[in-house]
């Protein structure tokens, strides 16, 4: 039913930590398919991939080609793109299942985002604080992940260009009428 899509920078413990909160929805039988698609000249998430059981594909460009490059070897009809390091909380499971279910009887495409959620750990920092404030006026940033049905995803064109701002593109192309903020967390570190 859904593809996982988490561009890793070839570091394994956001890429372990991403994966051990989508090992749920696999259980469940909402998550298909995890694809860790790696820029890193290392074989480090090439591993994680292998013991995880999941898909890898390492690739040579932007955050946002390798994001559509994953996108593109996913066989599943919806999408969800990660960063790695993202941790969703416990109720995403049941919350993406009524979303897809929705979306599909509406008829009327739509994208999820969950709802920001900075670690309790993490020291603010000014930057964040400036952070905090764009979402606030500008809405979610790509950081907090992205629920889409693929035929969607390919009339929006996807992650087009090879660019820093070619997710936060894709966000702007949904705009605020198609886009959905889920009640579900997502703490990004």
């Amino acid at each position: 039913m859904l593809s996982v899509i988490i561009a890793t920078e070839g570091a394994e413990a956001p890429a372990v930590a991403t994966l051990a909160a989508l090992v749920p929805g696999a259980a469940a039988g909402l998550v298909r398919e995890v694809l860790l698609v790696d820029r890193a000249d290392n074989n480090v998430i090439e591993r994680v991939a292998d013991v995880a059981g999941c898909r890898f594909l390492r690739f040579a460009g932007s955050r946002a080609a390798a994001l559509a490059a994953g996108a593109r070897q996913a066989r599943s009809p919806w999408l969800m793109f990660l960063h790695a390091g993202a941790v969703l909380d416990a109720g995403w499971i049941e919350e993406t299942s009524q979303f897809i279910q929705s979306v599909a009887a509406g008829g009327r495409p739509r994208a999820g985002m969950f709802r920001y959620a900075r670690s309790p750990y993490a020291e603010v920092a000014l930057r964040d604080r400036f952070k905090t404030l764009t979402r606030l006026f500008l809405g979610p940033s790509a950081e907090q992940g992205l629920l889409i049905a693929r035929d969607h995803y390919e009339r929006l064109g996807g992650h087009a260009g090879d660019n820093g701002r070619a997710e936060a593109r894709l966000i702007r192309r949904l705009g605020r009428s198609s886009r959905i903020l889920l009640r579900s967390r997502i703490v990004v570190a």
